[in-house]
């Protein structure tokens, strides 16, 4: 880990003076603060979710938000749905100044990488997508809440509407679980957004059922659910259970091949579920 930690420390120091952060004027306009937020104000003017988004002190924001102001780049007014909140939208020179940054930012990046080969520029890329990926992974934390509570009823709905598109038989939200049915309910969050989820119901005293998992389409092929599912193991363990069981449908091959790399076994079909058609276990360490 320290190896790792220093790695990374090493990178931080080397991209962030490559690419001009450290200058009191990104890009040669604007601190880095300043564009960022100018950035993404200009496709979202809701400036709670930017700041949640962006992970900004309220303070800190404030300060930004006035600078702009005092440029006269963005205006601010109550939100139109909620007289609590507010938004900020840019003006003509706000747009101008956004449209601006794009272009320096397009001509900073080409001057970077000018020097590298086509496939050096395809390694390179390859390899931030990498880093992106995993660092996403990273930011995402897995959290028991209320099986009705309004993020749980979101990660279900959009399950619902997923498999409605997927099963030819059809799913709907009468297809769905009561909340009084688990005994557990997981949600996966990146910080801003719920991203996966994963329910526990009781079939017996010694054995539970993994039901309702989902990962959005946004955070595939990032290891959510198989953190999904190694928290909920652990979660089903500590409360007793000694075996895990689960359905799932031809329809979803991806979720076959999860469940089998993680060493759940195939067993007959149980239970009732009209749209189970293989039927897996795994044993819980005692």
């Amino acid at each position: 880990m320290e190896q790792v930690t220093g790695r990374i420390r090493e990178f931080n120091r080397y991209y962030t003076q490559r690419i001009g952060v450290l200058t009191d004027h990104y890009l040669g306009q604007h601190s880095l603060g300043e564009a960022r937020l100018l950035y993404e104000l200009s496709r979202d003017p809701d400036v709670r979710s930017v700041r949640i988004r962006l992970g900004l002190d309220s303070g800190y924001l404030s300060r930004l938000l006035r600078a702009l102001e005092r440029q006269d780049l963005l205006k601010l007014d109550r939100h139109p749905d909620d007289g609590r909140a507010r938004i900020a939208v840019l003006t003509d020179a706000g747009h101008a100044a956004v449209s601006d940054l794009d272009t320096r930012s397009d001509e900073s990046v080409t001057t970077l990488i000018d020097p590298l080969t086509p496939d050096q520029r395809k390694r390179l890329a390859d390899a931030m997508e990498e880093v992106q990926r995993l660092l996403r992974l990273a930011a995402i934390q897995v959290q028991p809440v209320a099986a009705g509570s309004a993020v749980a009823r979101s990660c279900l709905h959009a399950y619902a509407e997923e498999l409605s598109r997927r099963f030819p038989e059809g799913y709907g939200p009468d297809d769905l679980l009561p909340a009084t049915a688990f005994a557990l309910f997981l949600v996966a969050s990146d910080g801003v957004s719920p991203v996966g989820c994963v329910g526990l119901r009781p079939l017996s005293a010694t054995t539970a059922e993994i039901k309702h998992m989902w990962v959005s389409p946004s955070a595939r092929r990032l290891g959510v659910g198989r953190r999904l599912l190694a928290a909920l193991e652990s979660h089903a363990a500590s409360l007793g259970y000694a075996e895990l069981r689960l359905n799932t449908h031809e329809a979803l091959p991806e979720a076959i091949a999860l469940y089998q790399a993680l060493g759940y076994t195939e067993i007959p079909p149980y239970g009732d579920d009209v749209h189970g058609q293989r039927f897996f276990a795994l044993p819980l360490p005692h």
